[in-house]
């Protein structure tokens, strides 16, 4: 081949592939856990923006211009539903109008736990000051009350990803609107969904083995938004000091959640860390219990295809790690 045609050939080639990324749909994902679903199922495809970055918390985010700006360029938006990131709402009616916008809480197969309520988990209606005074983020942002109405009044527990067998279900729903809707790419989706679910599988596999021996060792998490991780291992919460992290609980209820680490033994008192730790600093005055930090939503993490797998045996060791110790 003549250096010419090997040059036009190189140049067809080229232009071929930069049509091929210029095609690839802009996709936007609200937060870490299922962003790093998508970033994985798009593995050498392109690559996804994330509405929630850094520590930030959902329960506390305010839309940034940037995220505006992404919302309106949008193809496809994943987020979990109103229940999780309420402050999207309003946006994905109007930036997001044009967008195919999916609900990963709805996907099929998504086991749905509802919201608990009563005893342990019963919301906090003490009456006293405390109570009306929104739990500020470590950001140092405190939500207002229409956001814990929207959280505290959802159906259902919308931290589901955190059963590995939901995150597969999320995984195949991800994979068939980006294959629709981009059905050049459909074989490269397909393919890193199927070993995106033999990770997860393996993961399913570790974490039980991590947490087996100490998953009888009662603890209490700072908000309830651990029952999908707990049906799936058998681990024993006890409960949580807030039902919803924008709602600082009373002293009646500090009081209550105190007396049930005394009661039960509780090894640890699990902390997060978006959210200023001094609630659990009172809980655990005056008793044997440890304090650890769980990170149900990714906020330590740097987001990625890895994300997921980092979130879900960083628990399994920070449980392991508090419970084996004794008091």
């Amino acid at each position: 081949m003549s250096p010419r045609a090997s040059l036009i050939l190189a140049a067809t080639a080229f232009l071929a592939a930069g049509t091929a990324h210029a095609q690839t749909p802009d996709v936007v994902v609200s937060i870490k856990p299922i962003h790093s679903l998508v970033a994985a199922i798009m593995q050498g495809v392109g690559e996804p923006a994330l509405i929630v970055e850094g520590a930030a918390s959902p329960h506390t985010y305010n839309m940034k211009p940037s995220n505006a700006a992404a919302l309106q360029n949008a193809k496809i938006v994943f987020w979990m539903g109103e229940g999780m990131e309420h402050f999207l709402t309003k946006p994905l009616e109007t930036l997001g109008s044009k967008a195919t916008i999916v609900a990963l809480e709805d996907a099929p197969g998504v086991e749905k736990l509802p919201q608990r309520e009563g005893g342990p988990f019963e919301a906090d209606d003490d009456g006293d000051e405390a109570e009306a005074a929104p739990a500020e983020a470590a950001g140092g942002h405190a939500a207002t009350d229409a956001d814990a109405h929207a959280h505290d009044d959802g159906e259902f527990d919308m931290h589901s990803w955190l059963d590995p067998r939901n995150a597969k279900a999320m995984a195949a729903e991800i994979e068939t609107v980006l294959s629709k809707t981009d059905p050049d790419h459909a074989a490269a989706y397909r393919a890193n969904r199927e070993t995106l679910d033999a990770r997860i599988d393996a993961l399913d596999r570790a974490i039980a083995a991590t947490v087996a021996p100490v998953k009888d060792r009662p603890f209490v998490v700072f908000h309830d938004a651990y029952q999908y991780f707990e049906k799936r291992y058998g681990v024993a919460i006890a409960g949580s000091i807030t039902v919803s992290p924008e709602t600082a609980p009373g002293a009646q209820r500090l009081k209550e959640i105190h007396a049930k680490i005394e009661t039960l033994g509780a090894t640890c008192v699990f902390a997060e860390p978006q959210f200023e730790p001094k609630l659990v600093n009172v809980v655990l005055e005056g008793t044997n219990a440890k304090s650890g930090t769980l990170d149900p939503e990714a906020g330590t993490l740097t987001a990625g295809p890895d994300l997921y797998f980092q979130l879900m045996n960083g628990i399994a060791q920070s449980l392991a790690s508090c419970l084996s110790q004794q008091g």
